[in-house]
């Protein structure tokens, strides 16, 4: 075979002879490309690398191939920045499921309703299921633990101040760390208490104030039966405040829940008590309950002509308060801006307006905070408290 036929099968020089090489070049020699002395003929062009599939462009194509070189090594750039987000999980992949909302109290309570409230609002803005989970036991402490050990970042707590604030001060072996082991998310909302009465012991002692209710219980020590929720419930610590300050002497019964109680004051084998205004409303406008204040430092939206405790009862309840609230707690541990997207959508679910109707209709105060300002709230709540309970003796070991 001769040297034209092998040049042919490779597709180099076909019917050629060696020594038909246009300029005299030698076949096994590749010419050096000369430089040019000076700028490109076509303006400096940095060469990028070869990518697969792309032809060589001809010389008259220089822009063309720079369009084409430029696309190509922004693509690359896209697609290296988007692995590298893709890498990263995003705070919007959460929550992946339906979240739990656990309430360590029995339905019907304050903590149940807020979360009740809340569910379906939050659910809207996370664009997940969410559900509440009634963890009663132990004022808390059971419903408590249980979100404290949970490594679930799907599992919430609605705490409030007895959990966090109070429980803290009275028991020895409490079964999770207040601090410790949550982050706090946001205030949700605060719960005036308010002071109730028989209506047929007020008519009977001629009680129509705070001031009133003193003076007979000044004069008649040990008479007037003071009910509460459990010991060491908030009902019963602002039932010792009150004592305390107004120097009287009534006798305090606990019950199992604070409904239990204002069931028995308004049987009338209890006198009167401290009630959760979310809890009192219905039997106050029902006529069974009779407020003689609320007691806070100011009047209650809800009810705008009930007096405050100092504004009834006089100089010797000045700046007496004593009330409620509720929040959202996650475990601790948890990603920061998971954290925080948590906190920004449920301050918007309480900023809608419908919510806030609603709930100000039960006698509950819609609220909303940072994590930093609940948690200052949940350290000034803890010392208010532990003065009470010094003042007060009072003593719970659950």
């Amino acid at each position: 075979m001769g040297a034209g036929g092998q040049l042919g099968r490779h597709g180099a020089l076909q019917g050629q002879g060696r020594g038909a090489q246009p300029g005299g070049r030698h076949p096994g020699r590749r010419r050096r490309r000369r430089r040019h002395p000076g700028p490109h003929p076509a303006g400096l062009r940095r060469r990028l690398p070869q990518w697969a599939g792309e032809a060589e462009p001809a010389a008259g194509a220089c822009m063309m191939r720079g369009l084409s070189d430029r696309r190509a090594l922004l693509l690359w750039l896209g697609s290296i920045a988007a692995s590298r987000v893709a890498a990263q999980p995003a705070a919007s992949a959460w929550p992946s499921r339906a979240l739990r909302l656990v309430a360590p109290f029995p339905e019907g309570g304050v903590s149940d309703r807020v979360a009740r409230l809340l569910a379906p609002e939050l659910q809207r803005r996370l664009a997940q299921s969410v559900f509440v989970d009634n963890r009663p036991g132990a004022e808390g402490n059971i419903g408590c633990a249980e979100v404290a050990g949970s490594s679930d970042d799907h599992t919430l707590l609605v705490g409030n101040v007895g959990t966090h604030a109070i429980n803290p001060l009275l028991s020895s072996h409490l079964p999770y760390d207040p601090v410790k082991d949550f982050a706090p998310i946001s205030l949700l909302a605060t719960v005036p208490l308010v002071l109730v009465i028989n209506r047929d012991i007020a008519q009977a002692h001629g009680i129509r104030t705070v001031a009133d209710l003193v003076r007979v219980a000044q004069a008649q020590p040990g008479r007037l039966l003071i009910a509460c929720g459990n010991n060491g419930h908030y009902t019963h610590l602002a039932a010792e405040l009150f004592k305390r300050m107004t120097q009287t002497d009534m006798q305090h019964f606990p019950h199992r829940t604070t409904a239990a109680a204002q069931r028995d004051v308004v049987a009338g084998t209890m006198d009167l008590m401290f009630d959760t205004l979310s809890l009192a409303l219905p039997k106050m406008r029902a006529g069974k309950l009779l407020a003689l204040a609320v007691a806070g430092r100011r009047r209650s939206p809800t009810l705008p002509d009930l007096p405050t405790m100092e504004e009834s009862g006089g100089p010797a309840l000045k700046g007496f308060e004593a009330g409620a609230w509720v929040g959202l707690f996650a475990p601790s541990g948890q990603p920061p801006e998971q954290l925080a997207r948590l906190q920004r959508e449920t301050v918007a679910a309480l900023a809608d307006p419908s919510l806030r109707v609603r709930m100000s209709s039960l006698g509950l105060e819609p609220q909303g905070s940072t994590a930093a300002e609940f948690a200052a709230l949940i350290a000034a709540e803890s010392v208010k408290w532990a003065r009470v309970v010094r003042l007060s003796g009072v003593k719970v070991d659950r």
